[in-house]
């Protein structure tokens, strides 16, 4: 039971809106002139050595056993071909790997599992807009095979290098082999995804008060229908994110596998767990801001008719000394009144107390 707690703790780090998630790092290693930013070799749990080329961490593993974990940054075809030949990685999984904008899943090439990730960062602003970015997305490709790990990052965030330095912290672990650094991978991807969720429902929150408390004077409900359909986007393409993925961490949860360690495989249920929850809330989300446009919708449409209540309620009141006007402007010899010496005050008397009564009508039926 010991060893189950110190692997949960070294796989499932704390993640909070406090902490960013992932580390944001487009850095490669400054001493290469290539996209790899780390590669070594692991054996029994420890780094067998410092940082070497690809080929050379190959060797030494083909010699004296143990597994490579190699780590590139967008690296371009001419930059992976030479890895993808050295460890015979099939074309149509290198293609992927270097062009990258892949949906989440999980592939296998003769002895070599090869899984998607799309990494998700909540992008922190101060006040929420109609074109704020609200979640940033990125890739993080994954060659697994019996000796060699390979993982390939687009994007400025979901660094792995505090993973790495976290995993050889714990020798343990890492002894448990490739298997190890694919689920370590798997499950800070979807604590990031928790974490992530978590920011965002605080925007829902924010956007949800706004709409439903009484707006402002001169306030309008323009701006709330413009912010809630671009969180709609964002959220959108977080569940494209969290979506496909589901199948593949069905699949490394419940199907043997021999390149998944068995004592590995029970932990992917539990990220699988955590990810099915994230889809849930991910899902919730969607249709709470389906409720929520569609309410606001409504608000507009009732302060439109209000304001065309108004409208026509004074059009009728100024109707009145409009017609009253008109007719007395025809110029004939034979009008009402027209040559009388109290006749243009009893017009306007007259003309004023039916401005009032209609006036007192459309207020007392809530027009006015």
């Amino acid at each position: 039971m010991s060893m189950i707690r110190d692997l949960r703790a070294a796989v499932r780090p704390a993640l909070r809106r406090s902490g960013a998630p992932y580390e944001y790092d487009t850095t490669r290693d400054a001493s290469a002139n290539s996209a790899v930013v780390d590669c070594a070799v692991y054996r029994e749990g420890m780094r067998a050595s410092a940082p070497c080329s690809p080929a050379e961490a190959m060797r030494r593993v083909r010699a004296e056993g143990g597994f490579v974990w190699i780590g590139l940054h967008e690296p371009t075809e001419q930059e992976f071909a030479g890895i993808a030949r050295e460890f015979s990685l099939h074309p149509l999984a290198v293609e992927d790997a270097v062009h990258a904008h892949q949906r989440p899943k999980l592939e296998r090439y003769d002895d070599t599992l090869f899984t998607v990730f799309k990494t998700i960062h909540y992008v922190e602003h101060a006040e929420l807009t109609a074109t704020s970015e609200v979640v940033e997305t990125g890739e993080v490709m994954c060659f697994t095979g019996e000796d060699f790990v390979i993982t390939v990052r687009h994007g400025g965030q979901g660094s792995l290098r505090a993973l790495r330095h976290r995993l050889e912290e714990d020798p343990q672990l890492l002894a448990k082999g490739p298997s190890a650094v694919l689920h370590a991978i798997a499950d800070q991807v979807v604590d990031g995804y928790i974490a992530v969720a978590d920011a965002v429902q605080d925007d829902i929150d924010e956007v949800e008060i706004d709409v439903f408390s009484a707006p402002s004077k001169g306030s309008s409900r323009g701006g709330d229908a413009g912010r809630i359909y671009q969180l709609k986007r964002e959220v959108l393409e977080f569940k494209r994110a969290v979506t496909p993925l589901m199948r593949p961490m069905q699949l490394l949860s419940e199907r043997p596998m021999r390149l998944v360690d068995p004592d590995i495989q029970k932990y992917f249920r539990d990220v699988a767990d955590h990810l099915a929850r994230v889809h849930e809330q991910v899902v919730a989300f969607d249709d709470l801001l389906n409720s929520i446009l569609q309410a606001n919708l409504a608000q507009a449409s009732v302060a439109q008719n209000e304001d065309m209540r108004k409208i026509t309620s004074w059009a009728a009141i100024f109707a009145v000394p409009t017609m009253i006007a008109g007719i007395y402007g025809m110029n004939f010899d034979y009008m009402p009144e027209l040559h009388w010496k109290y006749g243009y005050p009893a017009v306007m008397v007259v003309t004023v107390t039916i401005c009032v009564t209609i006036h007192r009508g459309f207020k007392r039926n809530g027009w006015l």
